[in-house]
């Protein structure tokens, strides 16, 4: 991909904090992203890191804590009025909250949700995520619309036990053999394709079957990112 010249990349605006680590891989997967040899050949960002966002899985999955879409809808405003041309968010789960977002700016939500269902195709899709995804119904609804069928696990209490080891401790071997364990789990469902779509799970990525055709909405992310602050307007 051509990148705009010196000064002319789009600036995004960033909703972060969700867990600030992920925010952290985003950046680091946007580095990598860009053929630079400059520092003005990279993308400029304005980064919201703001982890004080309400718990997205007390307020979805147990009903309790404050609701984070003022929150995020604040940050988004926030993100527009210091020059953001568009805005991303590395957490799949904050995305249950998109269109509060959305109605809060006038600049596009590069949305990882929806941007991930469109690379999947037709047929069976395994979603590796916080069970306030299946809850929301977030990807559902995104694979509806191209065809696909989402297959969530039976029991999906261990992925958000996952969730919040790496939240707490890093991608530990813990972590790491629930992840293996729910993926080839979809495998024997017929899941073939898999969305890791949770953030924390994107930091053991490489934890899933070998035999899965994975798809990482961060990367997703990223790559959508690039193209945005690359392109004229």
């Amino acid at each position: 991909m051509t990148l705009r010249s010196e000064n002319k990349m789009r600036r995004i605006g960033i909703l972060g904090g969700m867990g600030p680590e992920a925010t952290i891989l985003m950046q680091q997967r946007l580095l990598k992203a860009i053929p630079a040899e400059d520092d003005s050949d990279h993308i400029p960002l304005l980064i919201d890191m703001n982890p004080q966002v309400p718990s997205r899985i007390a307020h979805l999955i147990e009903g309790t804590g404050g609701d984070p879409a003022p929150v995020l809808a604040e940050m988004a405003r926030r993100l527009e009025a210091g020059g953001a041309e568009a805005l991303a968010m590395p957490c799949n789960t904050a995305h249950s909250y998109a269109a509060s977002i959305t109605a809060a700016v006038k600049i596009p939500l590069l949305n990882m949700v929806t941007l991930s269902a469109e690379r999947v195709g037709v047929g069976k899709v395994g979603i590796l995520a916080s069970p306030a995804t299946r809850i929301t119904g977030v990807f559902d609804k995104a694979l509806a619309k191209v065809g696909a069928t989402p297959v969530w696990l039976a029991d999906d209490a261990p992925l958000l036990h996952a969730i919040r080891i790496i939240k707490a401790n890093g991608a530990t071997v813990e972590a790491r053999n629930i992840v293996r364990a729910a993926s080839e789990e979809l495998l024997a469902m017929g899941a073939r394709t898999q969305v890791i779509g949770c953030s924390e799970m994107s930091l053991i990525a490489e934890a899933t079957s070998a035999d899965a055709d994975v798809i990482d909405t961060l990367d997703v992310l990223v790559e959508a990112v690039v193209a945005f602050a690359s392109s004229k307007g």
